[in-house]
């Protein structure tokens, strides 16, 4: 930790964002201090990638404004950590960590120069205060020992054997994930701005994030679907589903009336249990208002028959018919216009309607359509001493009939190569394996790929996919993935998570005998995530995930298999 005092604030105030087919920020305010650590959840497509892009400065607020005040006055520098990582194809391992100490070796390269000024005019005005300045620049950056801090942050993410000479194009979807982190880290932000960091990451590197953030020297904000990580490291949650501003709780800050955000103090687990107290005592408070509107709709228009010619008293005479009428005119008077100022109070400071929650009934729908050929404890499939040159040592297992099988184990034991190998989709180069050739396999891959058919509405290339026929028998509405508004933009348009809902929706419109799930709750919001693990369970058919995820690995009540390294 740097011996030099400093700190960086930043300040959101009223920042909204619309794109030509919809808005995704309204007025969105809140301040993060130096040492905070900050964690964004919501809806996919609710903006939380947009957010963090307007904090990192690549996207303008319609709206509002983003402040940042600190300590120092160096120029500066905000991380931002992009789903899909951003560099060339054609550039060596080695060319991206060397960009990215660049700003380390100029703080180090500063010092020296300050250093050298000293020695030859000692005596020339500023030159100490300008060494003590480079100094603590370099102090703030961590910039001593730099090639010493490329390896460890290397191996920390497990990219300490990657060959520096490769090429990004020639490394692996999760390769490319965790050099974009260490590029990061290594360029040492003033803010941290993270979009779901611990996709691709093993337990080892987990650990090692989760240490890096507590002891980072700036604020660090996060986008995460990854439950066990947030309760982790965040200490406050931002939540960018929208909530009533009428109901307040203690629990979120009072400096935050926006309507587009929610605070919570605590960890992400405390805060499912507020969010969920919080919803029922808004629907319970808008059921209240909607009845009481009702009733004074109603009693307006019955006040206004009342008292009419066609009122008669029993036995008056006509003066008395008379003072009768106009006394009660009088009074239904004064109770109609009692009853339309209240109702027009009400009608204007009435809660806003709770969305409705997109209710994800995928797998229920497939456990609908899915008719096994295969007979009970059958087995499905048998591999002994199966092995992929390079990718997969010799692994033997059985798998049967209705079983629901874990596959964990670190960054390169083989889980995606296995998932692909009892696919169906790559041939073993060694062992012996066999699999029930009449039954239906289909997986799901780590990463969406529609950049073919990126200019197409997601209901159209999901017709095109399953295939019209099926598309009209299960319309793409039918799974609650996707909001009717959703499924009319083109993909290019969707978030990373809304794209990977499509996936899911594509695999399940023809539900599988064995269905095979890679990493599934990457890029999912948490509530889906949550949906997704409890509707897993009750899938007639076998299933197979490889997972890093620890919430999801805690509470599987499945089989499980652990994949040791190649080595």
């Amino acid at each position: 930790m740097s011996s030099f005092t400093s700190f960086t604030h930043l300040k959101v105030s009223g920042i909204s964002k619309a794109f030509p087919d919809r808005r995704v920020l309204s007025n969105i305010s809140f301040a993060v201090a130096h040492h905070d650590r900050v964690g964004i959840i919501g809806e996919n497509g609710s903006g939380k990638t947009t957010l963090l892009r307007i904090l990192a400065g690549e996207l303008p607020p319609d709206d509002g404004s983003v402040d940042i005040f600190t300590s120092h006055g160096d120029k500066l520098h905000i991380g931002l950590l992009h789903q899909q990582p951003q560099f060339p194809h054609a550039l060596t391992v080695t060319a991206v960590l060397e960009q990215a100490v660049i700003r380390l070796r100029s703080a180090e390269a500063a010092v020296v120069d300050a250093a050298q000024a000293i020695a030859e005019t000692p005596q020339a005005s500023g030159v100490l205060n300008d060494y003590m300045a480079a100094i603590g620049a370099a102090e703030r950056l961590g910039a001593w020992g730099i090639e010493a801090h490329v390896e460890t942050t290397m191996h920390g993410l497990g990219l300490d054997e990657l060959a520096r000479n490769k090429t990004v194009g020639q490394l692996s979807g999760g390769q490319r994930a965790r050099l974009a982190m260490a590029s990061l880290l290594l360029s040492a932000p003033d803010i941290l701005l993270l979009d779901e960091p611990t996709n691709h990451l093993d337990d080892m590197a987990l650990g090692y994030l989760a240490t890096v953030i507590s002891e980072w020297h700036g604020p660090v904000i996060m986008v995460s679907h990854d439950r066990a990580f947030l309760d982790e490291t965040v200490v406050s949650i931002l939540d960018l589903d929208p909530a009533p501003r009428a109901l307040a709780d203690p629990a979120i800050d009072e400096a935050l009336p926006s309507e587009g955000v929610t605070r919570f103090s605590g960890a992400y687990s405390d805060y499912l249990t507020f969010q969920l107290a919080a919803r029922q005592r808004w629907q319970h408070q808008y059921d209240q208002e909607q009845a009481e509107i009702r009733r004074l709709h109603a009693a307006v228009d019955e006040h206004q028959v009342v008292g009419h010619t066609d009122w008669k008293p029993r036995t008056e005479s006509r003066i008395a018919k008379k003072y009768h009428a106009d006394r009660n005119a009088k009074v239904v008077a004064r109770r109609v216009n009692d009853a339309r100022s209240r109702l027009a109070e009400a009608e204007q400071h009435q809660i806003v309607r709770p969305p409705d929650r997109l209710a994800f009934q995928g797998l229920q729908v497939a456990i609908q359509d899915t008719a096994t050929s295969a007979a009970a404890d059958e087995a499905l499939i048998r591999a002994k001493n199966v092995t992929v040159a390079g990718r997969l040592a010799p692994i033997s297992l059985t798998i049967s009939q209705g079983e629901h099988l874990l596959i964990t184990g670190a960054n390169g034991t083989g889980k995606t190569t296995l998932l692909e190998v009892l696919a169906g989709n790559l041939t073993p180069t060694g062992g012996r394996f066999e699999r029930l050739a009449e039954l239906t396999y289909r997986m799901l891959r780590q990463e969406s790929d529609w950049d073919e058919v990126a200019d197409q509405t997601a209901r159209a290339v999901y017709e095109q996919t399953v295939g019209i026929e099926r598309a009209a028998t299960l319309p793409l509405s039918t799974f609650g993935l996707l909001s009717p508004r959703d499924e009319t933009r083109t993909l290019a348009t969707l978030s990373v998570g809304q794209q990977r809902r499509l996936d899911l929706a594509v695999l399940l419109a023809n539900p599988p005998e064995v269905l095979l799930l890679d990493e599934p709750t990457n890029h999912l919001s948490l509530l889906l995530v949550t949906e997704l693990e409890a509707s897993i369970q009750d899938y007639p058919g076998t299933v197979i995930i490889a997972t890093h995820d620890r919430w999801l690995r805690e509470r599987w009540r499945g089989k499980r298999l652990h994949l040791q390294d190649k080595g």
